[in-house]
């Protein structure tokens, strides 16, 4: 067994993690996924939200917005549709963004077509903001 993970996380943009890791969690569909050396193979979706990785004692955020993982032979490949590294968050432009979510959300009702893409615009700023403040 090996005694860490290949990690490899790209978006369609660029190529944002490439590293030897000890530890992963990510925010699955189903809840949060902890993934160790070892792990049986695995092919899960992502939901927007914190992506957590442990290099020795210290850990790393990664704000994701959907995506796939896969996880064979101790290595994970992540393919996002974005992902931010907490120390590349533009925090202003996050608490913008919440702003204007929220008050997108105060004029539309939820049968509204696009009350869905703000609530999820919501979501993603809540997660930048989160990543971007360590919490």
């Amino acid at each position: 067994m090996a005694e860490k993970l290949k990690l490899e996380m790209v978006t369609p943009y660029k190529q944002v993690l490439s590293e030897e890791v000890d530890e992963v969690v990510m925010p699955g569909q189903m809840g949060e996924l902890g993934i160790l050396p070892g792990h049986t193979p695995l092919l899960t979706t992502l939901k927007v939200g914190e992506f957590t990785y442990r290099k020795g004692g210290s850990s790393f955020h990664v704000a994701v917005n959907w995506g796939y993982v896969e996880v064979e032979e101790d290595t994970i490949i992540v393919l996002a549709e974005t992902a931010e590294p907490a120390d590349e968050i533009d925090m202003a432009r996050a608490k913008e963004a919440l702003g204007r979510a929220e008050e997108a959300l105060k004029k539309l009702s939820p049968e509204d077509k696009d009350y869905r893409i703000m609530e999820a615009a919501l979501n993603r700023a809540m997660i930048r903001i989160q990543v971007a403040g360590g919490k």
